[in-house]
């Protein structure tokens, strides 16, 4: 079904068990100044072990200068080469390819970080970060240009057997070859070959430290989706130059500091978006391209194979979310696969807690510590609520031995993540839902849909455990008016009969509120959110937010903030903000995205009865699919 995508392949004299390759990807398990930890280790030794062909290390920084967080791996100093060596180690125990990329950050760094003004090609400061930089001379190009061959000798050293030079993504080299951040009048600027010197003198220097045998790889942006960005047309003929000073192998990515949606794509991008550009660069090119970018499954890696659109993929974030991903591919076991549903969760968790996380794979980082330990005193389980939280903790804990029961009153599983994946741009989700199944089908918990539980249900199972995952209800505000017959709540607009209207006035500008204005917004209606606080989207993962902010407007949604309902009428809806103190919206649904309330009355009935409780997902405090999920899959670990 998918033999393309487990042929061999060679790059050089490298050989590849398959076209599977795992990128690299900050791991955030990095510790001060560089050091390698068990975690660290082990996150790659779990991803080598689950089948990919080649692991990419992390970006590793040639100087410090380069470093663009304290958690960013290194590789300027011989000291790191034995912690360096346990991960292409461990790598190849695993039976994968050990390979490492090598980085400068640039301008894309602070002074906070790295305690000087960054380095760049000309006095631009990257747009995000902003603050002074230093532009390089000539003699300093010529120094870090000896950086990156110092850190490829000690990559050689460390036992890696390819070599990634990275130059995407706003940082140095891409910075150089980019008339948007490149704005020299000497040889190292001006016409494609002076923006690209450079990145052959790196290359060269490469070259000349690994001799004429080792494999070299450049990752490229080749779309910046900026003005005065890089286009394909125009990495392809750096490509080329590249190429002569002696690369082997490209990895086509995208964006830059500016649009990182295309850097870690959100789930409104669609999959393998990318792939049109590695398939312009694999035609003008005679070296292999890799492609990247959402190819979070084996089907559309293969078909990507087979259209001959690349030579390998890189499946990174698809690899952070189920490390057996090509093992289970391989097997024929789809269904088994825990596809990343492009949430960026991952790039979320790293900004906000400094440590990366999954939504779908709370063991993500924690490989040790969420290891699967089998009871030795099984118990009778009952859950009552098939939603994430409920069928993670049944599986889970019946995978560690336990007879394991769920409730559901509806008439299938998956809770609100059934209403959730109702949108297009969000039909991923059920890929969520499909894997629970399954993994509750193998483990052997009995599912009972259809069915309320009550106190006698409990009474009569009798069992040793009860998990509550019994979800929680939309939250109604207290106004005039909010029992209408015009008043809906979102699940009642995401039920998948549900028939779009002509206009409708959303109240609520979180997440949940944008998602379902875009969706009524697709479906031709046209709509207004109502949001009392100063800005939407609180809470939301920042790219994801930059993408549906794009999408709503480009689908003409009207967005109100610093605006409070007053009242519901028939036909629309009453509210005041500074400029009007009281507006009429027509509407034909108002739709209420509040928020959400526990769902506590089965609770409430039973917590004196003597039973071992537990409660979990938003019956115990509203949250989010990530925060169910998680700590269901603590609790399924220590019944």
């Amino acid at each position: 079904m998918m033999e393309k995508l487990f042929t061999p392949f060679t790059i050089k004299n490298l050989e590849l068990k398959n076209r599977i390759v795992m990128p690299a990807l900050a791991s955030f398990l990095i510790g001060n100044g560089g050091s390698i930890s068990e975690a660290t280790v082990e996150q790659y030794r779990r991803r080598a072990g689950g089948g990919p062909a080649m692991v990419i290390m992390e970006a590793c920084a040639v100087s410090p200068e380069g470093v663009v967080s304290a958690h960013q791996a290194r590789i300027d100093n011989d000291r790191l080469v034995e912690g360096l060596a346990r991960i292409a180690t461990a790598v190849k125990e695993e039976g994968a390819v050990p390979a490492i990329q090598i980085h400068h950050g640039g301008r894309q760094t602070s002074v906070r970080v790295i305690g000087r003004k960054p380095l760049a090609p000309s006095a631009l400061p990257c747009p995000l970060i902003r603050g002074d930089v230093d532009p390089l001379t000539v003699e300093g190009i010529g120094q870090v240009v000896q950086k990156f061959g110092d850190a490829a000798d000690r990559a050689r050293q460390a036992g890696f057997e390819l070599i990634e030079i990275h130059g995407a993504h706003g940082y140095l080299v891409n910075q150089f070859l980019s008339p948007f951040s490149n704005i020299r009048e000497d040889a190292y600027g001006g016409d494609i070959a002076g923006r690209t010197r450079f990145a052959r003198e790196i290359v060269e220097e490469l070259r000349r430290r690994v001799g004429p045998d080792f494999p070299l790889s450049f990752k490229i942006s080749a779309e910046e989706h900026v003005q005065n960005g890089l286009t394909t047309d125009s990495s392809i003929e750096i490509l080329k130059i590249l190429v002569t000073a002696g690369i082997d192998v490209v990895q086509v990515s995208a964006g830059n500091d500016m649009t990182p949606e295309w850097i870690s794509q959100p789930m409104f991008m669609k999959k393998a978006c990318l792939v049109d550009s590695a398939a312009r660069v694999k035609k003008a090119l005679d070296i292999p391209v890799m492609a990247v970018g959402r190819i979070n499954d084996p089907r559309t890696a293969n078909e990507i194979l087979v259209k001959q659109k690349a030579d390998l993929v890189c499946m990174g974030r698809g690899l952070l979310a189920d490390p057996e991903l090509p093992n289970k591919a391989h097997q024929g076991r789809i269904d088994e696969i825990r596809t990343c549903i492009a949430c960026n969760t991952c790039m979320q968790s790293i900004f906000k807690k400094g440590r990366i996380e999954c939504l779908v794979n709370p063991m993500l980082g924690r490989e040790k510590e969420m290891a699967f330990i089998p009871t030795r005193h099984p118990k009778n389980v009952m859950v009552v609520g098939g939603g994430p939280g409920g069928l993670n903790t049944a599986w889970v804990a019946a995978k560690r031995g336990h007879h394991v029961q769920v409730f559901e009153k509806r008439s299938q599983l998956g809770g609100q993540l059934v209403a959730g994946s109702t949108p297009g741009h969000k039909a991923e989700l059920r890929t969520l839902i499909r894997f629970q199944k399954k993994q509750a089908e193998i483990f052997g918990v009995k599912c009972h849909l259809n069915h309320e539980v009550t106190v006698e249900d409990i009474q009569a199972v009798n069992p040793d455990v009860v998990v509550l995952a019994t979800g929680s209800q939309p939250s109604l505000p207290p106004v005039d008016g909010i029992d209408k017959d015009i008043v809906l709540t979102y699940e009642d607009v995401l039920k998948p009969e549900s028939v779009s209207c002509e206009k409708a006035v959303i109240i609520g500008g979180g997440p949940t509120g944008l998602e379902v204005a875009l969706h009524l917004a697709e479906n031709g209606c046209s709509v207004t959110v109502i949001e009392m606080l100063p800005k939407v989207g609180q809470g939301m993962e920042s790219v994801t937010k930059k993408v549906i902010l794009e999408q709503l407007k480009k689908n003409h949604v009207t967005l109100q903030t610093n605006t409070r309902l007053l009242r519901i009428e028939d036909t629309g809806v009453v509210v005041a903000n500074q400029r009007n103190p009281e507006q009429f919206l027509a509407a034909q649904e108002v739709i209420m995205a509040v928020g959400t309330r526990p769902d506590t009355g089965l609770y409430e009935k039973i917590k004196s009865l003597g039973y071992e409780i537990h409660q979990v997902g938003d019956c115990l405090e509203p949250g989010s699919a990530k925060d169910a999920i998680f700590h269901s899959a603590v609790l399924g670990r220590k019944i």
